[in-house]
């Protein structure tokens, strides 16, 4: 069973100005080039940025009893430490000045929240993940409850 589940998609005004650069796209090959060419050139656009666009946006972060899930990567419960939420100024500082270059990152720009989560297994390189999240106390509060770590 889940505690928490998150995909990271990009936020809807993405998606209204990718569609208007097509738009834009089109009208500048189609006036002098014609409208095949221009047709072929927005749809070429709009295949890339909506692949782009799910696979940027597609990072899920899951935590269920035995594992969490950030992106690509996944880690026992049982070497998790200390879970900290951050929000406003303490992410801009943990993602930019603060941040160790061996940690771990799941960095989505449109998201303004973040968790902060240790790691305690000797043999990983990270010492801690730093994750993207829109609810950062309720991921906090996931991977804090029923912790293999504290049992």
């Amino acid at each position: 069973m889940e505690h928490y589940r998150e995909r990271l998609s990009v936020p809807v005004r993405w998606w209204i100005i990718a569609a208007a650069a097509v738009i834009t796209l089109y009208v500048i090959i189609a006036v002098p080039a014609g409208v095949g060419a221009g047709l072929a050139v927005a749809g070429i656009a709009a295949v890339l940025l909506t692949t782009l666009f799910i696979r940027y946006g597609g990072a899920v972060v899951a935590v269920d009893s035995e594992k969490l899930r950030a992106g690509r990567a996944v880690i026992e419960r049982e070497y998790l430490g200390k879970a900290e939420a951050l929000t406003g100024e303490a992410v801009r500082t943990a993602f930019g000045r603060d941040c160790d270059p061996a940690a771990y990152l799941v960095l989505r720009s449109y998201v303004r929240g973040a968790v902060r989560v240790e790691i305690t297994d000797p043999q990983d390189p990270a010492p801690y993940w730093l994750i993207a999240t829109r609810n950062p106390d309720r991921l906090a509060a996931a991977l804090t409850a029923d912790s293999v770590a504290r049992s």
